[in-house]
């Protein structure tokens, strides 16, 4: 789980970082607003994939999720990325559970 995990994350943080670009010349959000919280949002994902082995990073990667998701209220194209990466996050966690299901001891 944590190797697809950790890839989509991965990826998620250069859209993130791309769009840092996109929001200040395209829709003219303040540079330094832009970078604060397309940066913290980037950076968040790197952090994030490098403590998936606690099971509570997982819950902050929907937080991730969600956060790109809002992201769409100032770059619109963000809904369909955040709501790609959110099903890509989604689908990492399914296959990595099933592949790895945890036994009931430990549950």
């Amino acid at each position: 789980m944590r190797a697809l995990a950790s890839a989509v994350l991965a990826f998620e943080s250069i859209v993130l970082a791309l769009a840092i670009p996109v929001a200040i010349s395209i829709y003219q959000v303040n540079g330094a607003v832009a970078g604060w919280v397309g940066g913290l949002l980037a950076i968040s994902c790197l952090v994030v994939t490098a403590l998936l082995r606690f099971s509570w990073a997982i819950y902050a990667g929907w937080l991730i999720q969600v956060a790109a998701i809002a992201a769409g209220f100032v770059i619109p194209a963000m809904f369909f990325l955040g709501v790609m990466f959110a099903a890509l996050w989604w689908w990492a966690l399914k296959l990595g559970r099933s592949a790895n299901p945890v036994p009931a001891d430990e549950a």
